[in-house]
């Protein structure tokens, strides 16, 4: 074993010697041959000033490939120079690959160090709360990150969460944990990648207020995931998530069905104005006017504010709510009271 370290070390030390005379004797060569005033030319910038320029590097690209795309595309003046200078720094193993934005108004050195660094493109995307699997996959394509149906298909697989154990097949076993907020990412990252971010996200904030459960609160995750799924369609004011999620509770516990029209919506093809009768007999077990209890998932991704209130419901004696034409709600206690608010601030 001995020997065999012995000699693996002499063969590191010689190819670091071999490498160091090629850079030597190309020095040497251009110096001879072109001047040296020529060479530090070449490392300095094509156009100072210059606007960037998009390049792509595929992984496993090599250095000498790199170094002729940026030289076709004006970044560099010399191929060979650049493969000297990545090789002089000691990074031609380091390059990365991804979408980068490269100004020709950098030297050479600054390119190199900036493509070992990986300072690829990013793109930022926003994920609106309550946005569905499907319209993330629509956000996506649109910002032109990922193909829409390669999302969904991303969706559809197994992620390492104990919340995702044992749900059903399909780009839906995700909804209501893909958490709605503001990402960085670098362009071209794949689907998977970046449902597993969203997850994470999820995972990090449901951590952080699960503490904030009720302790008389009978519901797991899941079920706790899709009542504030519920919540974040209904409320448009904060200080009302609550109240309807305590209105939802007492309903579960009395046995009354939810019929809550966001599971009515989400069965649709575009949402509705206003739901008609037809609509409400829809056969589904996310109809919740026809089906007792919550439905078997969520319907949408809700954000922390609708994931509090579902963990920690108001505790009220409301069974009712009506929307108000500016959004906030008026809650009743009994069926005759909420026809009345029905006919007051729901009249044609």
């Amino acid at each position: 074993m001995g020997e065999g370290l012995e000699t693996s070390r002499n063969t590191a030390f010689w190819q670091a010697w071999r490498r160091r005379l090629i850079i030597f004797l190309a020095l040497i060569f251009l110096g001879l041959g072109t001047s040296g005033y020529y060479f530090v030319k070449l490392l300095g910038p094509v156009k100072p000033g210059a606007p960037e320029v998009e390049v792509y590097i595929a992984p496993g690209t090599p250095s000498a490939a790199i170094a002729l795309t940026l030289n076709n595309l004006g970044i560099i003046k010399s191929p060979f120079a650049f493969r000297l200078v990545t090789m002089a720094m000691g990074l031609e193993r380091d390059l990365k690959p991804g979408y980068y934005l490269i100004s020709p108004g950098l030297s050479l050195p600054e390119i190199v160090r900036l493509l070992a660094a990986g300072k690829v493109q990013e793109i930022e995307f926003t994920v609106p709360e309550g946005y569905t699997v499907r319209q993330i996959a629509s956000l996506l394509q649109e910002k032109g990150m990922v193909g829409e149906e390669d999302f969904l298909k991303a969706a559809a697989r197994d992620y390492p969460f104990d919340f995702l154990r044992d749900l059903p097949a399909g780009p839906e076993r995700v909804q209501g944990f893909l958490f709605p907020d503001t990402y960085r990412v670098p362009r071209g990252t794949p689907p998977e990648e970046i449902v597993q971010m969203m997850l994470k996200r999820f995972n990090e904030v449901y951590q952080e207020i699960i503490r904030e459960k009720d302790r008389d609160l009978d519901l797991d995750t899941r079920q706790i995931v899709t009542l504030a799924s519920i919540v974040e369609k209904e409320a448009r004011v904060d200080a009302e998530r609550p109240i309807i999620a305590g209105v939802y509770v007492n309903r579960l516990k009395r046995g009354m069905r939810l019929e809550a029209d966001p599971t009515v919506q989400y069965l649709l093809p575009e949402p509705k104005p206003v739901l008609t009768y037809r609509d409400l007999e829809i056969d589904s077990p996310y109809n919740t006017y026809r089906v007792n209890g919550l439905p078997p998932g969520p319907i949408a991704n809700p954000g922390r504010a609708s994931l509090l209130a579902a963990l920690k419901p108001a505790k009220t004696d409301y069974l009712y709510f009506v929307a108000k034409p500016d959004g906030t709600h008026f809650f009743s206690r009994s069926l005759a009271e909420h026809n009345q608010a029905v006919a007051r601030y729901q009249a044609r």
